[in-house]
């Protein structure tokens, strides 16, 4: 996600006379030019502009991502505060791509450091899944959707994320990486409220599990020409938390080694966004990641959404 410094920052950065850098894009001019400021992703306009700007009477929201940003809004009209629509935009995203943002805005200048923190509550969904198995008889084919809600787990996890400067000792750094989405799958896994807290949701989860190890696939590609990481040179592997399947199925498909990966949903469950980061704690905390080690961690998501970041510990 780009941003833009204020004009205060720019004036400070690159002093200069108001006949070199123009406030206002000239009539009929079809770019806006400002050589003090790098140059965004619009081809008209502003050039350090990186998208078009949007305006609303009621509300407005902007995510990396268009079905999170659908979230966000729905929340919005729901009447819920701006609070409200960042925390349902985010869960759609999860936890790494807040720590995209977060250093977007100290690379940008905007910040020095960010916390960036997530939790999940299976407990009602879990609730409401065991409330509806038992109200009828059940075969198999009708059980197959609500089977994934039953690894549903609960967890809390939390990152600061920082310019350079302001660590003592060795700092573990964001290299770079990839990410992708997969929309036309997004009917794969639907969730809603089902009255008095309770949460309902159904899963295809044979097919989103294809379609997800797809997507992982197109988003190593992209994360291996980025970084210049190798499936022989990552030293360990954090992953969203699934299970035994999704994880041997991503690890053949990747051309990884499973002995470079650590889980937790053996005992944890699946955490949901909490997941990646609350494994990634544990692998530290056990010894399983030392200083200087290369570790490649891969959110996937419904939706679809894939986000890979390159770690170096």
């Amino acid at each position: 996600m780009a941003s833009v410094r204020s004009s205060k920052a720019l004036s400070q950065s690159a002093p200069a006379t108001p006949q070199e850098l123009p406030k206002f894009q000239p009539e009929g001019a079809e770019r806006f030019v400002r050589p003090d400021v790098h140059a965004g992703d619009r081809i008209s306009g502003a050039s350090f502009a990186s998208r078009s700007a949007a305006m609303g009477c009621s509300g407005a929201a902007g995510t990396a991502h268009p079905l999170a940003t659908l979230a966000a809004i729905e929340t919005l009209k729901r009447g819920g505060s701006a609070v409200d629509a960042a925390i349902a935009a985010n869960a759609c995203l999860g936890f790494l791509n807040a720590i995209v943002v977060a250093a977007g805005l100290i690379e940008s200048g905007q910040v020095r450091a960010a916390l960036v923190a997530a939790g999940e509550n299976g407990r009602p969904l879990v609730e409401e899944t065991v409330r509806t198995l038992l109200a009828g008889s059940l075969d198999r084919n009708a059980i197959k959707p609500f089977f994934a809600n039953l690894t549903i787990g609960c967890g809390a996890a939390a990152a600061v994320v920082c310019h350079r400067d302001l660590v003592k000792g060795r700092p573990r750094r964001i290299l770079g990486g990839a990410c992708r989405s997969a929309t036309e799958h997004s009917e794969l896994c639907q969730g809603d409220t089902s009255g008095a807290g309770g949460l309902a949701m159904q899963t295809d989860s044979e097919r989103l599990l294809d379609a997800g190890v797809s997507l992982a696939k197109e988003t190593w590609d992209d994360f291996a020409a980025a970084t210049g990481w190798t499936r022989e040179n990552v030293d360990r592997a954090i992953c969203h938390q699934v299970g035994s399947a999704h994880r041997r199925r991503l690890f053949e498909t990747l051309g990884l080694d499973v002995a470079k990966d650590f889980s937790t949903f053996e005992t944890l469950g699946n955490m949901g966004s909490v997941s990646l980061p609350a494994t990634l704690s544990a692998a530290a905390d056990a010894g399983a990641i030392r200083d200087g080690d290369r570790v490649a961690l891969m959110g996937i998501g419904s939706g679809l959404s894939c986000l890979m970041l390159a770690l170096e510990w």
